[in-house]
């Protein structure tokens, strides 16, 4: 039955009526956040373990640097360029081909990437000992150590095989709106460790051996417990040695051509924090360690909501793209935008407020000192400042991949990677620690400013109406929460002098606290979770 007078209203009816599966976007972030959340605390429990079961010396050191190398290179090829390339390429398969095209395509892209990744893990084992002299040279003066961590090397290299695949496989799912499978894989790298630390250890010789085979397991695993979700959305990847029928097809192609600048993207953050950490070495000793732990605080917000809004975001606004659906895609655009500031800016201003209490109840243990509590806290301020940008980047970059422009971030980038040079000259010399992280915050807001900027003028993306009224019920409500926390902290330094206990107990209601008041502003100036509610493409 039309609706007489509301086509929208109808057009919005009909596609529902054909797509009535679309997953809620809403509860596909939650979905995703709260896996990620689970994996960051058992990340800390692995560290745990490993720190309680083999220490700090010879050992650890091997293990760390032999698996630096297949850990970044996920980073940079796996969940980075290649996700980036790919999916947008399947996504409009997924819409504009038959299922039978979209399948192919699944099946050479697969093909092609299993040999290389066959080749690359085989070269990657015969050449450890060249990598880990390159990557440790120091560790050359110390037979035992080179041989040890080479021996690692060779066990943990084949986990850039498996973590290629379960990106291709993620991949696939979130295309097809599975958002909770891919989510929750890295849960079981971190249970592997756990598990094979406390209790295969004593059957290994030498009982490091057993992280190395822990990687090799999680890696595994990760990519098992994929396949049944993959065969029930029949899409369960083919692969064949035949990579000449691979190449050939032009979809194949395509994803290859934009990896290339893909790579450059997400080489340019690790040279960032590798020249940062350079810097740091110059400074007073406990400066890479402050910024060490100011940034694994940071990592919580920005990993919960910047790389959960990317994963549900990207796949959508490429089957948008694809459909030649420009409204839609710019209002989901839009709303990204809008969750971003909704939740990140108040993350940041009670991580900036709560800094001490935080750093204090984590670290302020055994040889962390009060000193080093509020250095942390320097660092940990200095970071807030960019928050917001950093995970804005991760929803505008988005808006340029699902129109397979890649090219275009990548350039925001490297204007950004040197941005952050010039201010690390301007800031160190006063700031110190501080200056380094100020300067990759305000670079985050600089590449976050111009990736919007670009959106703009290329007419990608329109702003919904009603923007000035929530940027002002979003101010109100910050300042709410602001000054809850900040008269609930009390005194920055009583905190130094509480035992562990009192700071958890005191910590436990007033975050709770903080938030309730955010949301209840939020509500009282007429904010509803359903004006939030959208639906994927």
């Amino acid at each position: 039955m039309a609706i007489e007078g509301f086509p929208e209203a109808q057009r919005r009816i009909t596609h529902f009526q054909q797509n009535p599966h679309r997953m809620n976007l809403l509860r596909a972030l939650a979905t995703v956040s709260g896996m990620t959340l689970l994996s960051r605390v058992l990340g800390f429990a692995r560290d745990f373990v490993i720190a309680r079961t083999f220490g700090a010396g010879m050992v650890t050191d091997a293990f760390f640097v032999a698996f630096k190398l297949p850990n970044l290179l996920r980073r940079m090829f796996a969940e980075g360029a290649f996700s980036q390339a790919f999916v947008p390429i399947l996504g409009e398969y997924k819409n504009k081909g038959s299922e039978e095209d979209t399948r192919t395509l699944i099946d050479h892209v697969a093909s092609l990437l299993s040999i290389a990744l066959f080749a690359v893990t085989a070269l990657g084992i015969a050449l450890a000992p060249v990598l880990v002299w390159v990557s440790a040279p120091g560790f050359a003066e110390d037979a035992e150590k080179f041989e040890l961590t080479v021996a690692l090397t060779r066990i943990t290299f084949p986990y850039i095989f498996f973590m290629s695949l379960v990106a291709l496989s993620g991949g696939i799912l979130n295309s097809w709106s599975r958002f909770a499978l891919p989510a929750f894989t890295p849960v079981l790298l971190n249970l592997a460790f756990i598990g094979m630390a406390l209790f295969a250890a004593p059957y290994f010789d030498p009982p490091i051996l057993v992280l190395g085979w822990a990687v090799f397991l999680g890696g595994l695993l990760q990519l098992a417990i994929q396949i049944p979700a993959l065969k029930k959305i029949a899409m369960l990847p083919r692969p064949s040695l035949n990579w000449r029928a691979a190449w050939a097809d032009p979809g194949v192609r395509r994803i290859t051509t934009l990896m290339a600048p893909a790579m450059i993207g997400v080489s340019v953050s690790q040279i960032s924090l590798l020249i940062n950490t350079i810097f740091a070495s110059f400074l007073k000793s406990g400066s890479v360690s402050w910024l060490y732990y100011a940034d694994r605080l940071m990592e919580f917000p920005s990993g919960l909501l910047g790389a959960a809004l990317g994963t549900i975001l990207l796949p959508s606004l490429s089957r948008y793209h694809a459909s030649n659906n420009p409204v839609e895609y710019s209002r989901l655009l839009d709303w990204g935008l809008r969750l971003t500031l909704l939740l990140a800016a108040p993350a940041a201003l009670a991580l900036a407020i709560l800094a001490v209490p935080l750093i204090s109840a984590l670290f302020f243990h055994g040889a962390f000192s009060a000193d080093d509590v509020f250095r942390t806290r320097e660092a940990l301020v200095a970071y807030t400042v960019g928050l917001t940008g950093m995970i804005l980047v991760k929803v505008l970059a988005p808006g340029f991949y699902a129109r397979q422009n890649i090219r275009t971030p990548v350039r925001i980038a490297l204007i950004s990677l040197a941005a952050t040079q010039f201010m690390n000259l301007a800031f160190v010399g006063w700031l110190e620690h501080a200056g380094l992280a100020l300067s990759i915050g305000l670079a985050a807001c600089l590449n976050a400013l111009m990736l919007y900027r670009g959106l703009r003028r290329l007419d990608i993306y329109q702003p919904q109406a009603g923007w000035l009224m929530f940027s002002a019920k979003l101010l109100l409500a910050l300042i709410a929460m602001g000054a809850v926390l900040w008269f609930g902290m009390g005194v920055e330094k009583s905190w130094l002098q509480m035992s562990f206990v009192d700071r958890t107990i005191h910590l436990s209601w007033l975050v709770p606290l903080g938030v309730a008041t955010y949301f209840a502003t939020l509500w009282i100036l007429g904010f509803r979770l359903k004006d939030f509610k959208r639906r994927a493409a």
